[in-house]
């Protein structure tokens, strides 16, 4: 199992609010892409708060030989400590309000792949002939979109995209997205924030990854997003075995 990772501040921000972080767990690997929001420097603290908690409650809780069911909940509980610290962090001071992140997180073994999401830091599963997003987008467009309320291509471009409807450490408790996939000889993984999948259509971020080689995967994804103006951070982990 091999990954590569990188994250950019972009063109038009002033920070990078993004974080992530990979680490093998023996022969497993286990990668988190977090996002941050909040006014001053919450939304930078809460992404790193979030891949420290994940990690930590992770890594505290894992042993091999881990069901699948076992794996998965985990990774739900690790989703849950990431937001309770945070959570209690945003209500010690003013500068804290509004303090959250979305996280997407993938464990992967030698024959299955977990993936936890909250927000919209997106999972893609790259397979021979194109992408297939594995998460959904905790936005308000795409609940209008699931209520029928407006098109596939009308989410994509709505003024209200990039405003969650579920993040971590906003709320006390958080609900977390979950998928197991079971794979036999080998499995590639794209995990990013919305600075490349919010500006980059899917055919765009495959034809990267197709043709780019593997150690310079990550750093062609991020050059991708700058070239469409680098409105947001960049942030991308590619998992390969």
């Amino acid at each position: 199992m091999r990954y590569r990772q990188a994250t950019d501040i972009g063109l038009k921000r002033e920070e990078n609010q993004d974080a992530v972080r990979c680490e093998y767990f023996g022969h497993n690997l286990l990668a988190v892409v977090c996002d941050g929001m909040g006014g001053e420097r919450a939304g930078r603290e809460a992404s790193a708060l979030a891949v420290e908690e994940f990690f930590q409650r992770f890594s505290a809780g894992y042993s091999e030989g881990l069901s699948d069911d076992e794996i998965r909940k985990l990774l739900t509980a690790s989703m849950s400590a990431a937001n309770s610290v945070i959570y209690t962090k945003a209500r010690l001071g003013f500068k804290n309000f509004g303090m959250g992140t979305t996280c997407v997180a993938a464990f992967v073994n030698s024959k299955t792949a977990f993936i936890v999401n909250v927000g919209d830091s997106r999972a893609y599963l790259i397979t021979d002939t194109g992408l297939k997003r594995i998460t959904s987008d905790h936005n308000y467009a795409a609940l209008l979109y699931e209520q029928g309320k407006i098109t596939e291509a009308e989410m994509e471009t709505h003024p209200q995209k990039h405003m969650l409807i579920r993040a971590v450490g906003v709320e006390k408790t958080v609900l977390t997205d979950s998928f197991i996939l079971d794979y036999k000889d080998k499995i590639s993984l794209l995990l990013c924030s919305d600075g490349l999948s919010g500006y980059c259509c899917d055919d765009e971020i495959y034809d990267v990854i197709k043709n780019a080689d593997f150690d310079n995967v990550a750093d062609e994804l991020i050059k991708l997003a700058l070239g469409k103006g680098g409105r947001d951070n960049i942030t991308v982990a590619v998992i390969s075995d």
